[in-house]
């Protein structure tokens, strides 16, 4: 493993963090299982390295251009550990890979803008933006490198310094990633800490973070927002979601069932915005289990980094466990396997991809979020019992209206209590727009021109008009 920013640091312990290799079980690599009590030194060091890394944003541009340019050239060595660690396979890493560049392009040519106030006072006023300092991110290990990217992007655009921790499940590729920064950014400008907990409620609660931006768990979520609190960081939450698609009457299940299963099932359902639960008209619902189940036993499912594979692993033991503790106690209930159910046998955390029909609406499967490669598929006899049950379970992520007439699909769609909505698809994003979730799936915003002014202040100079010094 190349040296990175983490290492430069003296008295680094000789605990290590095994990697596992999904698709094995095996341990395949290490990471430093870093203490809180580095964290100081750390921390201290971005602060340090702010003050220049602040003062000039054509430099920051350029930096972050290369940066860019940086991660392309690693590409194929970042995307074949993403796939090692986390599971997926290898096209989609080497998706990661580019979204991470690419997001890493646009934050660099963003700039804040400054607005004048007029009001009819003799005065010239102007909103100006200054830069916060050190940052704090956790990523979780779903998307290791593509929401790291998310994080330190728009970071650094602003003129902040970062401290990023990744998950313990995935750490090595992050820590690569560090290496390939830091050969074109200034030191200590992004620094990657690695380690078990409590490193990262640490990280969170440390007082010179002025900004904690954390995806995963509604718990864990909480428990990062209360640490934050200590120094009164702002922070911004991506807590998962549950995402509902709701088929119309006048939908072509033929036309619509490929893309519904990727949508529910891409990186084996480890997306926090994947479709996790399905509503379709009573009428439709055996021809559109039986779709998307018949893709579910046929579809490759293998290690990342089998060119055939389409469907990877679990990424982790206690998820997989999760996974089949919510199928099982749907089954228990009366629910029904139209296609897999079970794990897989052999070495790895594989789970077959799973349709689940006859689900009790008020099991774990439906109301919390799986993440994982089981979909259950419920109908519904009108469709404001679709939408109340889309509604219905605290999370508001994103979801999907799915329909022929597209004026109808907007006008339910409308009706969805979520952050984003897409018709006749699910979980696009582009750069440019805003990421937020209501209810449990968050607080604050990400993306576009917004996650850029998440990481800056307002900094307002009044100035009279008229006057001569």
């Amino acid at each position: 493993m190349p040296t990175t920013a983490t290492d430069r640091f003296p008295g680094s312990p000789a605990a290590r963090i095994p990697v596992v290799d999904p698709a094995t079980g095996e341990t395949f690599d290490e990471a430093p299982d870093q203490q809180p009590d580095e964290l100081d030194t750390v921390v201290d060091r971005a602060h340090r390295a702010w003050h220049g890394w602040r003062a000039d944003p054509a430099a920051r541009t350029a930096a972050l251009h290369r940066a860019a340019d940086a991660v392309e050239t690693a590409g194929d060595e970042l995307a074949r550990l993403v796939t090692r660690e986390q599971g997926k396979p290898l096209t989609e890493s080497h998706a990661e890979i580019a979204r991470t560049a690419a997001r890493l392009r646009y934050f660099a040519d963003l700039a804040p803008r400054t607005r004048r106030i007029t009001d009819g006072r003799p005065v010239h006023s102007e909103i100006r933006w200054r830069t916060l300092g050190p940052v704090a991110a956790i990523v979780p290990w779903n998307f290791p490198v593509q929401l790291a990217a998310a994080k330190f992007a728009p970071a650094l655009a602003a003129g902040n310094t970062m401290v990023l921790k990744p998950s313990p499940f995935t750490p090595v590729a992050t820590r690569l990633l560090g290496s390939v920064l830091a050969a074109v950014l200034p030191e200590d400008v992004l620094t990657v800490v690695t380690g078990r907990e409590p490193l990262g409620a640490r990280l969170a609660s440390h007082p010179r973070i002025r900004h904690v931006t954390f995806t995963g768990s509604v718990p864990t979520g909480r428990a990062v927002a209360r640490a934050a609190a200590a120094s009164l960081a702002r922070v911004t939450l991506e807590l998962g979601g549950n995402d509902a698609a709701v088929l119309l009457d006048d939908v072509e299940v033929d036309r619509i069932a490929d893309r519904l299963f990727w949508a529910a099932f891409r990186n084996c359902g480890q997306v926090c915005m994947a479709v996790k639960r399905v509503y379709a008209p009573a009428r439709l619902h055996a021809e559109l289990v039986e779709a998307l189940a018949h893709r579910a036993r046929t579809v490759t499912v293998g290690a990342g980094l089998d060119p055939a594979t389409r469907l990877g692993p679990v990424n982790n033991a206690p998820q997989l466990a999760r996974v089949e503790l919510v199928t099982q106690q749907a089954l228990a209930a009366g629910a029904r396997a139209a296609a897999g159910g079970h794990r897989l046998d052999g070495p790895g955390y594989f789970f077959a991809p799973t349709i689940l029909t006859d689900v009790p609406p008020g099991s774990p499967v439906v109301t919390e979020e799986q993440f994982g490669p089981v979909l259950p598929v419920l109908p519904y006899r009108s469709l404001d019992e679709a939408v109340d049950a889309a509604n219905g379970t605290g999370y508001g992520l994103g979801g999907s209206v799915w329909g022929t007439d597209l004026d109808r699909a907007e006008a339910v769609a409308d009706r969805l209590e979520c952050g984003t909505v897409w018709i006749n698809h699910h979980a696009e994003l582009s750069l440019a727009q805003p990421f937020a979730g209501a209810h449990h799936s968050g607080v604050g915003v990400a993306g576009g021109p917004w996650g850029l002014y998440g990481n800056l202040r307002p900094f307002v100079v009044h100035r009279p008009q008229g006057e001569q010094g």
